[in-house]
Formats: C-alpha cells, structure tokens, sequence
C-alpha cells in the first residue's frame, strides 16, 4: 500500500498501481487545458515552468519520439532551464545504428527498460560514457529516462534531468512519475496528428493535405483555379528497367526525381503525383511569379540532370534523356475516384495540353516544349525558340509551340 492525499489533504491508503499518487494541479492542466494547443513541444515548455513553480527542480528535460517520415526516423523534443521555446532536432535513418545511439538510455528504453536512473554529480569520468559526462559537466547531478507507451506497443521516450545538490528527491520523483500517464495521452494525439499531415504530405503534397484536413475528401470535392502546369517523363524507362538490376533502377528514379522535383517544390511548385517515370506538377498561378518559378525550376532541374549524367558517364551508362511540356490554364483541383479510393488531383483540357506537348519532345527532339499560352504569360517569348505550330493528339486546334533555345 502507498499513501497519497486526497482533495482534503487527508492521508489515504491506496492499492499499488492507482494513479495519480497525488491529484495536483498540473495534471488537471495537462488533461483538460491543453487542448487548444497544437504543438507538443511547447506543451513541454510550458509544463516545465509548472513544474518549476510547484517546487520540482527540472533543469532540462527531452521527449524522443519515432517518426513516420521518409527522411528522419525520429525527433527529440529538448529544453532547458531558461529557455522560452524547445530545440527540435530530427535524425535521419542510419542513427539506430551508431554506437551512440546503441550505447544511449533512450535506445534502453526502446528495448524494454522501464526506468534509467543516473547519478552525475560527483561521479569519475571513467564511470561514465561521453552522454552523461556532457550532462554532468553542464552542471546536472541526475538523469532520469522513462518510456511513454503508445497505442500498439509504439514507445517512446521522455528524460528529466536536474541541478539540484544530491539530484532529485523521491517526492520530485513520484511528482514526475505522476505526469507520464498524462503525458503519454497527450503526447500521443499530438504525435498522430503530426503523422497525419506528415504522411498526406509525402503522398500528397503540402497544398492538397491542407485540403484534405480542412475537410476536402467526398469525390468530386474540390475548385477550378489557374495554374502553370509541367509534365515530366523519362525517356526509354522500358528499357532501361529490363536490362538493369532492380535495386539499380530504383536507385535511377529516385536519383532522377530527386534531380527534378526538389527545385519545383523549392520554387513553390506542387507534386500532385508521380506515375511511374513522370510527374505532374502544379504552379498556382494566385502567385503572381508562377510561371517565373515554373521555368527556373526547370533550368536547375536540367542542370542537375546534367550533373547526374556525368556520373553515369563515369561509368559507362547512358545518359537520361527527358521530355517536359509546359502550359497554363484552369483546373479542377479535387478528388477524383472510385467511392472508397479517392486521387487529389488535377484533371481539363490545359492538362491535356501539357501531357500533349511532354509526348510531342520525342519527335521535335527538343526536351523542353512550351505553348504560347504561357509563353506570353511568362513575357519569354524572346528567350525561346519559336518551332511553329502542332497539330496535338485530341486537341481540337494546333498549338503554337516553343523550346528552350538549344546550347
């Protein structure tokens, strides 16, 4: 049995495992005045002014959480005694593997430890690894790890170190014991919703995953908007996937749209999809520098296709060859699908267009092809080749077409 204190103050007696092991006024804050709060990570600043305020002497506290994320495996949410807003630091795929990282408390929570508990102050170096020596000598004196348990077995992390002479009494410690449980539950919705919007990201793009959370997602949902539009594709990808090993050609897509995707989105541009070798890009044109952005982002895309060619030329590949068409004009900008399985997406006659001129660079030989329309919206005409006008597929009448001048 473990006494705790009721509303009045009174001592009790408790069965082991009853939570809290004392109500107290931060948990009531955790629980119920948080909601209006997004972040988590300014949930944590704000708590450790709390706990400071009731007595308990945190100097530096973490959460470590796994990620679903295509680049970083995980984040640490971290602060420090006098700072008014957390560090967030991401690490990539690769961490999990680092003496560092096997050699780490939080990797001991992840394999199953309930509890990392250290003593810093007055302890030698050689007794402890280079970690705790850095927290030591920043002046904490004790170190304590515990796991937050997510749904589904997915744990977590959360540390609390502190300054105090003699570390942490084992009153600060229930104190702290007592928030994990809270903790947990609103780190976890804060940790979903992150993952949420993560993953409509990567599969969606940054514009169309704001629509779904905002509510966009029955068919047919969606608006008609201007925007410049690119459609990329890769030359003679057939046969390349058939005489190449697998994980080779994989390594050559992602290096091919690594080449040409990331100066779209740094341009402002938006990946709807990429189908099989292509893409399809957007640029709405509710910037006024839309087709600007579209064309630099085509200059450096080519430049870095030009750079990954060298490489295949150093050893003895071919070089990638491309085909881009460009035109602007409105869209419906929506969910388009079956009942159960939507596609955020653009689909109208300017998409066509575009598709259209991507095919036309096989035959004119040229990898950049633009139409008047967003030639002259552009105001580039006078840095382009002009190659005449073009019957398209479907299109009921020729485009005028024009080309990146050749060098």
């Amino acid at each position: 049995m473990s006494p705790f204190m009721n509303k009045t103050g009174t001592a009790v007696e408790a069965d082991e495992g009853v939570w809290p092991i004392r109500r107290r006024r931060i948990l009531d804050w955790l629980v119920n005045e948080t909601r209006g709060e997004r972040f988590i990570d300014n949930i944590l600043v704000e708590m450790c002014g709390k706990l400071l305020s009731a007595g308990v002497p945190v100097a530096r506290a973490t959460l470590h959480f796994r990620t679903n994320h295509p680049q970083w495996i995980g984040a640490r949410i971290l602060w420090k005694e006098g700072l008014t807003e957390a560090k967030i630091n991401t690490f990539a795929y690769g961490v999990e593997n680092t003496p560092e990282f096997l050699t780490s408390p939080v990797n001991a929570i992840h394999q199953g430890a309930e509890e990392v508990r250290r003593q810093l102050e007055g302890t030698a170096d050689g007794d402890l690894d280079s970690f705790y020596r850095e927290l030591r000598d920043d002046g904490l004196t004790e170190y304590i790890a515990w796991p937050l348990e997510h749904t589904f077995g997915k744990r977590h992390v959360a540390t609390f170190s502190t300054s105090r002479p003699g570390g942490f009494t084992s009153e600060h410690l229930d104190f702290l014991r007592d928030l994990l449980p809270a903790l947990t539950l609103i780190s976890e919705i804060r940790l979903k919703n992150i993952m949420a919007r993560t993953l409509l990201q990567t599969y969606v793009g940054p514009h169309a995953s704001e629509q779904i959370l905002s509510g966009v997602t029955t068919r047919g949902s969606g608006a008609t908007v201007g925007a410049a539009i690119m459609i990329c594709d890769l030359r003679d990808f057939t046969a390349i996937s058939d005489l190449w090993p697998r994980d080779d050609v994989i390594q050559l897509l992602n290096d091919y749209f690594d080449a040409m995707s990331d100066p779209i989105e740094r341009y402002g541009g938006e990946i709807l999809k990429f189908m099989g070798d292509g893409l399809l890009a957007i640029f709405p044109l509710s910037k006024e520098t839309a087709c600007a952005d579209l064309l630099q982002a085509i200059r450096e895309g080519q430049a870095l296709m030009a750079e990954l060619n060298e490489q295949h030329a150093r050893t003895g590949r071919e070089p990638l060859r491309y085909g881009v068409g460009v035109h602007v004009g409105d869209v419906m900008y929506g969910n388009i699908g079956s009942r159960r399985r939507l596609d955020f997406t653009v689909i109208g006659p300017a998409v066509n267009t575009a598709s259209r001129l991507e095919s036309l660079t096989k035959e004119v030989k040229r990898p950049v092809l633009l139409s008047r329309a967003f030639v002259e919206m552009a105001g580039c005409a006078k840095d382009m080749d002009s190659l005449g006008t073009f019957p398209l597929r479907g299109l009921g009448e020729p485009v005028d077409v024009f080309a990146f001048p050749e060098r």
